[in-house]
């Protein structure tokens, strides 16, 4: 009988998947360590009984966590990762040339070197680049110590229970406000809104007292059950969320790296079926083979700057628990 990884998403509902080949598990210091192959998915990494990121779809996240802020800020130059031990984050921050150093800090180094060696499609080299600085230590805890100021603050972190917990306070976003340099953004990781509206609402409710721009975007991961994965957005500097498309574009072909489409590279294929656009599930698509859909096609069509700041889910978020549309009284029309 083929062993199952079951994950239970809220009560009453699950996400299974087949453990075609279990690769690792134990327990390291801070969690419960798992990674598996399956068929459909390629290689998977649960941390503490909960999904954190396959082979197949893994691009999708990490591209829109991070070229949206990049290509909206125009400048960055300094970028802090918080959580993201997979290096999938930092093989998207080094695509950018104009990137002169990167901070990485993750509280687990055990993440790191499993990744590597399970999962050495997420990083690829980018643990070597000279731009990047590995330090293992919580993320509160080091941007309350540092004396450093960054243009960009990642937050690739697990949902909020565990090492991570501290990392959707209103002392970790109030710390990195304090470690941004003037119009400086942070991204993080609030889960999918339709099963974790909690997560987001809280989140809101913070960024809403420090910044005054925030707003949430979102993409679609078919990893992540329950709908689609909310990303926020908090900056002081509203002007980001306004940039227009060909400004966007512009930099984008700057930017140092190509990325062709997904789906319509499958679709000029004439051996492709209409109704099968994924490869084949015994090869998922890497992060190297594809750079694919999300980030060309997010500053494309004739509105500026398409974050999906304004989508019908906004209307279900409010920090105060009404039912109108999130974002700080700056926000700006797209």
């Amino acid at each position: 009988m083929t062993d199952k990884y079951r994950e239970r998403v809220c009560s009453g509902y699950d996400h299974l998947l087949t453990i075609d080949e279990r690769l690792f598990e134990a327990r390291t210091d801070h969690q419960h360590v798992l990674i598996f192959r399956n068929r459909s998915f390629g290689r998977v990494l649960a941390l503490d009984g909960v999904i954190q990121t396959t082979e197949a779809d893994e691009f999708i996240y990490h591209e829109m966590m991070v070229h949206v802020p990049v290509l909206a800020h125009g400048s960055v130059r300094r970028v802090l990762i918080v959580g993201g031990g997979d290096g999938a984050i930092l093989r998207e921050v080094l695509h950018h040339r104009a990137i002169r150093q990167v901070v990485q800090v993750e509280i687990d180094r055990s993440v790191i070197d499993l990744c590597r060696r399970y999962l050495p499609n997420h990083a690829k080299d980018a643990f070597e680049d000279p731009r990047v600085s590995i330090v293992i230590d919580d993320g509160l805890h080091f941007l309350q110590q540092t004396d450093e100021r960054f243009d960009l603050i990642l937050t690739d972190s697990t949902d909020p229970d565990g090492p991570a917990e501290n990392l959707f306070s209103r002392p970790y976003y109030a710390a990195c406000k304090a470690c941004l340099t003037p119009g400086g953004v942070l991204v993080t990781q609030n889960g999918v809104a339709f099963l974790q509206l909690d997560e987001v609402r809280s989140s809101a409710r913070h960024f809403e007292t420090l910044f005054l721009d925030w707003h949430f975007f979102t993409a679609a991961i078919p990893t992540y059950a329950g709908g689609i994965m909310v990303f926020g957005w908090a900056s002081d500097n509203p002007k980001l969320r306004q940039q227009d498309v060909k400004t966007l574009q512009r930099r984008f072909s700057q930017s140092g790296f190509a990325t062709p489409t997904f789906i319509a590279a499958h679709l000029r294929s004439p051996s492709t079926s209409s109704t099968r656009l994924a490869k084949p599930p015994h090869d998922p698509p890497s992060a190297s083979d594809a750079h694919r859909f999300h980030v060309k096609h997010c500053f494309s069509g004739p509105s500026p700057l398409l974050l999906n700041m304004h989508l019908p889910i906004n209307r279900h978020l409010s920090p105060k628990g009404g039912i109108h549309e999130i974002g700080s009284s700056h926000q700006v029309s797209t």
